[in-house]
């Protein structure tokens, strides 16, 4: 398995380029969109990083844009590298469009900050919980394709353990309801898989008590992800920090520094509420010896 990016991170960057470039010159999409004789949703999916590019696209959108050569050649270079394959791609319809793009960003991040309020999170999830997980949210998923896409979220979490480049850093911050949501799929053994992965020096594990009242996590509304990027020569972040959330039927990326900014708060208010991971790891492993009587 790689651990590259694939082409997540060039889409991305290419999509704000082309974005800036049209916004610079007061072109909307849908006049983009007409003169390029294309439909306004590829020219959202384009500036979202959500798909790969060819150099000749991006040299027409250049030019409608009235862009300078010397950027016009970057980007038709940069559209070359938005075709690079990442591990999962191999697992084709497995993924859903709308999460590949997570799954990449989640590869290249440096450190990963994700509160959940139900369920245990899909890089740390066992196989039997992910099963479960998956015929519980789409019943009518044949067997096979469950299994696929079982496959997809272990294999999410070798970047935890691999070499080259460096691991990101993992916190995790769980509801206690996670925990004590009995569900048939051995859940002693997806707590001791917490307790595990918790002891990597990567990792960090906190639980958010059921008895400690209000907090400010629980207005979001669901979980969310905070991902932070590594920096380049120039000591910035390779990519701007992103927030993630997703749905049934899709997901919600921001990364405005405002947006961000607001998440972190939450998020630094949220570790406050929890107790400290020595704390957290000892009330797993609790109930975890609860379910196996």
């Amino acid at each position: 398995m790689t651990t590259d990016a694939g082409s997540t991170v060039p889409r991305r960057q290419l999509g704000r380029y082309l974005r800036h470039l049209r916004e610079e010159a007061h072109i909307t999409v849908k006049a983009a969109a007409d003169a390029l004789e294309w439909s306004t949703p590829k020219i959202w999916r384009i500036e979202s990083g959500m798909v790969s590019m060819r150099a000749l696209d991006v040299e027409a959108m250049c030019r409608f844009y009235g862009a300078a050569p010397d950027i016009t050649e970057a980007l038709m270079g940069l559209a070359k590298e938005t075709k690079a394959k990442g591990w999962w791609h191999s697992y084709g319809d497995a993924i859903p469009g709308w999460f590949e793009l997570y799954v990449g960003l989640e590869s290249a991040a440096s450190r990963l900050r994700l509160y959940e309020p139900e369920l245990v999170p899909g890089i740390l999830q066992t196989r039997e919980y992910a099963t479960e997980v998956y015929r519980v949210a789409q019943p009518d998923m044949p067997a096979v394709e469950i299994e696929r896409g079982v496959a997809v979220r272990i294999g999410r979490q070798a970047l935890l353990k691999r070499s080259l480049p460096a691991p990101p850093r993992l916190e995790v911050v769980l509801n206690e309801v996670v925990l004590r949501r009995a569900i048939p799929c051995g859940m002693a053994e997806q707590l001791q898989h917490l307790c595990s992965m918790g002891a990597l020096p990567n990792v960090s594990i906190r639980v958010l008590p059921i008895d400690g009242g209000l907090h400010r996590a629980a207005m979001v509304g669901g979980p969310f992800i905070i991902l932070d990027f590594p920096a380049n020569g120039e000591g910035r972040q390779s990519e701007p920090s992103t927030v993630y959330s997703d749905g049934l039927t899709g997901a919600l990326y921001l990364d405005k520094p405002a947006e961000v900014a607001a998440f972190n708060s939450v998020w630094e208010s949220t570790v406050t509420a929890s107790l400290d991971e020595q704390a957290s790891a000892d009330l797993i492993a609790e109930i975890a010896r609860g379910y196996r009587k």
